[in-house]
């Protein structure tokens, strides 16, 4: 294709994903900064309750999650191939599975505490609003949808921030470095809604998937590793909020 062409290409997928999604979060951080309330005064909530009423709430949830991956569908069209490995411009084979989920488990064990540390100072140092990753009210289904979420974001960030933008970057002649560094930027924009903290965190951890991507090709441990951090957020945070209240940035009961 033509450069307009993959220029245009790259704008309708984003556009219609984290693109959209990184539009809104400046726009918010805007709103959150320029207020009287200092950052770490504030809180941003994440997975909120869409209905007071539960059937509904779960059917908007599950209806989220699934409009929310259309664009993951997306680029599996545009880029898959006739031959073998269908979605090798992906990074994505299937072939070592119980290797993928090891390296995954292992990138978000290394990830996951230097993240939440990150957090933690920034909104120490009044740089990071706190944040309520579970906003669900409690039903039988809440966790079952925390995951959905955590899978949600997992595949959408990485198949398309890394997988994709990858792929059709190199088509237009970028370097390495240059896209590892503009994929993690894009990273941490879509990321600024919440403050300083998750936006300086999220590029760090882009740089390091997008060298670990660069370097072996394979975008499934990523995946793993950012649903196994989701996951354990955002099923973990209301016990840890609980007992440790003031540690988060939220008032003591």
């Amino acid at each position: 294709m033509s450069r307009r062409r993959l220029w245009a290409e790259i704008g309708i997928v984003l556009g219609l994903s984290l693109g959209a999604s990184a539009a809104y979060s400046v726009v918010s951080f805007v709103d959150k900064f320029t207020r009287e309330k200092a950052l770490s005064q504030q809180t941003t909530s994440i997975n909120n309750s869409l209905s007071d009423r539960p059937t509904f709430d779960l059917t908007y949830q599950v209806m989220a999650v699934f409009f929310d991956l259309v664009p993951v569908a997306l680029v599996v069209f545009l880029l898959w191939q006739v031959s073998r490995p269908h979605l090798g411009r992906l990074g994505i084979d299937f072939t070592r599975p119980g290797r993928d989920s090891l390296t995954g488990l292992g990138l978000a064990l290394i990830i996951g505490p230097g993240g939440i540390a990150v957090y933690l100072g920034a909104v120490a140092l009044n740089a990071n609003t706190a944040v309520n990753p579970s906003a669900l009210d409690t039903y039988w289904w809440t966790i079952p949808v925390l995951l959905l979420r955590a899978i949600d974001a997992g595949v959408t960030e990485e198949v398309i921030v890394i997988g994709y933008l990858f792929a059709r970057l190199r088509d237009l002649g970028w370097g390495t470095w240059r896209i590892i560094i503009g994929a993690a930027l894009l990273r941490g924009t879509y990321h600024l809604y919440q403050g300083f903290g998750a936006f300086i965190g999220n590029v760090i951890m882009g740089l390091l998937f997008g060298w670990l991507y660069s370097r072996y090709g394979r975008v499934l441990p990523l995946v793993i590793a950012h649903v196994i951090i989701d996951s354990v957020i955002f099923i973990g945070y209301p016990w840890a909020a609980t007992v440790f209240p003031q540690l988060f940035g939220l008032p003591a009961a």
